[in-house]
């Protein structure tokens, strides 16, 4: 028998349904997908001496593709599944996204799946039992090296997702969970290697172990690495970044950023002594989906959901007597913008509430142009949001628009540019909300908390006690973002219909929209 072996750990993480290389948006190309990762990954299948397979969730949800098959063809097999059956894929995590589109579609992807789902940390409220069976998976080599996998995913899922899509479920920190599973696989397992694949990122830079982010519990990471025993290798996700080459506290890591970019891997060489199997060496990269051709037979899989997907991207639903395209991401956050007054009005006509608050969701929002489409819809509102009418008073109304006038800061010349906190270590630009059925401005020039220089309602001020009813997305509604004065507060209603419906239906039923500003709010650098 050999005396020594190198085992290739691969991982792919926040792929978010993306399979082909190309934008839905705008139909340009893009170096993503993972129709790119699948021919990365049997190429370095080829190659291996031996090899594990790994996802680190938020697969199934994230593109018009995915919207498309959870709505209308889920009554077929999951294409993403059907893609990481093929690939031979050894376990997969659970990750925050994989409950969007609801439990059905969650159960029966993980029904489909020729291989295990982890999530050592989600449990049933009741029994404290793991949530689908598996806390970790166990490989063993034909040469007798055994490795184990322990699953984790971010424990701040109820601050996002909707109540009845996670209803009965408990999130334990992933550090506390680790703390008692790490050990017990040692013990009970005696793997040769210990992985642990967290769908969750790192709240302290990897270098100075300096804070980089509010501790909610949200990102553990670091935590992982220097108060857990034990772990060799620590697959991490949700942040979207690309980390690669860096250990801490003896653990490599790494992070293959998102929407299928690239690979992650991990090589750890191994040296037998007295029939134990000994880490020699490990270090993580990197491989880039730059410059690859997709692989045909994991596009072949997915052909059929796509052109119904693309049929669907294409259908006319509307007019605008004009139109809503944005020209300047920034200027759309800056300045009142018709596109984000018009989800404000869909949004409280739907729920019946005079006051609303939405975000412009990524860098890549397009706007609307004169003919509407599907695609257009979908570019612009991402998420699989429904809607929540809350009852706040107007000292939460207060607090929530000093927290968005926080994503601006001042340039030494007096400037108004985007507070680096809202892109760094990941993109948190859907964070800044505007708001309709209010009147306030906001001076970037003062200090942070007391920007908010007018706030006014039916032109009289808002009132710390008094109580008002406002509409606002389900992740929001939940606190997520860190507005946590909204949480727990009372739901007058809730509107259920995702918000891209909401969009579609107003247009299909309006025919022609005109699009209107009522600068009801604005955003200055002193006076």
């Amino acid at each position: 028998m050999k005396a020594e072996i190198t085992l290739s750990i691969l991982a792919t993480s926040d792929i978010h349904g993306h399979i082909f290389p190309y934008l839905y948006g705008t139909g340009e190309y893009a170096d993503h997908g993972l129709g790119k990762l699948a021919a990365l990954i049997k190429k370095e299948r080829e190659q291996s001496e031996a090899l594990l397979l790994i996802d680190n969730g938020d697969l199934i949800q994230g593109t018009p593709l995915t919207y498309y098959y959870s709505r209308f063809l889920n009554n077929q097999k999951n294409p993403m599944i059907q893609i990481l059956n093929m690939l031979e894929y050894d376990a997969a995590v659970i990750g925050n996204h994989e409950f969007n589109y609801g439990k059905s579609i969650l159960a029966r992807a993980v029904s489909e799946s020729n291989f295990p789902w982890l999530a050592a940390n989600i449990l049933f409220s009741s029994t404290k039992e793991t949530y689908y069976g598996l806390p970790y998976k166990i490989k063993t080599f034909a040469n007798g090296l055994k490795t184990a996998v322990i699953g984790v995913t971010t424990q701040y899922i109820p601050n996002w997702e909707k109540k009845q899509h996670i209803e009965n479920l408990a999130f334990e920190s992933a550090v506390s969970s680790l703390k008692r599973w790490v050990p017990y696989v040692q013990e009970e397992e005696k793997p040769d290697l210990m992985i642990v694949s967290y769908h969750g990122g790192f709240e302290r830079d990897l270098s100075t172990g300096e804070q980089t982010e509010e501790q909610t519990g949200e990102n553990e990471a670091y935590r992982i690495c220097t108060e857990v025993p034990g772990i060799d290798v620590l697959i991490t996700g949700h942040q979207h970044r690309l980390i690669e080459g860096e250990t801490i506290n003896g653990v490599a890591v790494v992070q293959p950023g998102y929407n299928g970019r690239a690979l992650a891997k991990v090589t750890v060489k191994f040296k037998k002594k007295h029939n134990d199997w000994l880490i020699d060496e490990k270090h993580s990269i990197l491989i880039s989906a730059k410059e690859i051709s997709p692989d045909e037979e994991a596009l072949q899989i997915a052909d059929y959901y796509e052109s119904k997907t693309q049929k669907w991207l294409d259908t006319v639903i509307g007019e605008i007597e004009g139109d809503m395209l944005i020209e300047d991401i920034f200027e759309a956050r800056i300045k009142e913008h018709p596109l984000i007054e018009f989800i404000n009005k869909v949004q409280m006509e739907a729920a019946g509430a005079d006051i609303s608050c939405t975000a412009l969701f990524h860098e890549g929002a397009p706007g609307l142009s004169h003919q509407v489409t599907m695609r257009e819809i979908v570019s612009n509102y991402i998420y699989p949001n429904s809607l929540s009418v809350l009852k706040v008073s107007g000292k939460d109304i207060k607090d929530a628009l000093e927290l968005s006038a926080a994503y601006f800061e001042l340039k030494d010349d007096g400037e108004i540019t985007v507070n680096p906190d809202f892109s760094f270590p990941k993109p948190q630009h859907y964070n800044y909300d505007m708001w309709e059925g209010i009147q306030y401005e906001i001076d970037v020039s003062r200090p942070k908390g007391e920007r908010v220089i007018v706030l006014q309602y039916k032109g009289q001020p808002v009132m710390e006690n008094a109580q008002y009813m406002v509409v606002m997305n389900n992740y929001r509604a939940a606190g997520g973002g860190g507005y946590t004065m909204f949480k727990d507060k009372p739901v007058v209603r809730e509107i259920l219909t995702d918000m891209s419906e909401l969009l579609a239906n107003y247009f299909l039923e309006k025919k022609i929209v005109t699009p209107s500003l009522n600068h009801n709010w604005r955003v200055v650098a002193g006076k």
